[in-house]
């Protein structure tokens, strides 16, 4: 679906640095991201007659650097580095052409449900992470309970906080989510994890220089009570009793849907990359269905989650894929659009 003339990569870009983390040295960029708009004539993106975003979701170092905590490497073992080339390479071939970029970010502390402190057994023992899901028989019959320095720390007592424990993996099992997994400590504000990815953020930045675009962070996942895979919503809107845990991100929705096209990429694709399709899609379709033929999924800059010997997503996440397909969205390589 080549519909236009592409920009060369601009110089300064190492692909083989993608795995790694540096500083971005803003102002030399910025002196240079000007000169190569004048250079290939890009203008401002407020004269776009037609206008693109380009969401990213969660393009951390916590997912996407070797070494780092919950490392996207899908099977081949190094899926999310792979996939940052590409997209970094996709940002400046098509920096003329993209108006918005909005990348989402992880955002998370100590506290939160899915990570082990939140969580002990009998002997006090927290769960090991990526290895352990937590499901409503397993708090029923007291195997995982609510740690009870946590409840102190986030202001609550404990028999609220178990009882929404309980709700909580009863509401996912019964929404047909993904059953409650321990990560690991990761996404961690003020944390060097927490960060875009080095080549991701410097590609970012030139566009937002280069075509006069303020670059849209958008902050998920900070509630310490539910997770927050998809940008749209938290996985749980109600805690137990029927107060309102959360909201969805309306704005963020109306926003999306008033673009001409919508580009997404990011990690992982099976989790937060997938439900925030899935959230849109159902937006969308509340809507009006056609609205999704203007979602393109860069099939080539996401993997799944693979834990060697422990889970692999994959299958799940080509299901996902295929069903947005169906629905009418776009699944591109990031050569084709």
């Amino acid at each position: 679906m080549q519909t236009k003339t592409q920009l060369p990569i601009p110089p300064h870009f190492e692909a083989q640095k993608v795995g790694e983390v540096w500083r971005v040295p803003y102002l030399e960029r910025a002196q240079q991201a000007r000169d190569w708009a004048n250079l290939h004539h890009i203008k401002p993106a407020f004269e776009d007659k037609k206008r693109t975003c380009l969401l990213l979701i969660d393009v951390q170092n916590t997912f996407c650097i070797p070494g780092f905590e919950l490392f996207v490497g899908g099977q081949s073992g190094n899926g999310a580095v792979e996939d940052n080339k590409r997209l970094c390479e996709f940002i400046y071939r098509n920096l003329g052409s993209i108006s918005a970029i909005a990348p989402t970010l992880d955002t998370h502390t100590a506290m939160q449900i899915f990570h082990p402190i939140f969580w002990i057994n009998a002997e006090g023992i927290h769960p090991t992470p990526a290895a352990t899901n937590i499901t409503p028989k397993d708090i029923e019959q007291g195997k995982w309970k609510v740690n009870p320095a946590v409840a102190y720390s986030l202001n609550l007592t404990y028999e609220v906080l178990q009882n929404h424990a309980l709700h909580y993996v009863k509401q996912l099992s019964q929404n047909g989510k993904y059953p409650l997994t321990v990560w690991f400590y990761h996404s961690m504000l003020g944390g060097i994890g927490h960060a875009l990815v080095s080549a991701v953020e410097e590609a970012v930045f030139f566009h937002c220089i280069a075509r006069d675009s303020q670059t849209q962070f958008e902050i998920k996942g900070n509630n310490p009570l539910t997770e927050n895979y998809s940008v749209l919503r938290p996985e749980v809107l109600e805690s137990f009793g029927g107060k309102q845990l959360a909201q969805k991100n309306t704005r963020l929705i109306q926003q999306l849907l008033d673009f001409d096209k919508v580009i997404i990429a990011g990690q992982a694709k099976s989790h937060c990359v997938a439900w925030t399709i899935d959230d849109l899609l159902t937006e969308i379709q509340q809507i009006d269905s056609s609205l999704a033929k203007k979602i393109y999924i860069l099939e080539d800059c996401t993997t799944p989650v693979v834990v060697p010997g422990i889970v692999d997503y994959t299958s799940q996440a080509d299901s996902a894929f295929e069903r947005f397909a169906d629905a009418g969205m776009n699944l591109i390589k990031s050569t084709q659009f």
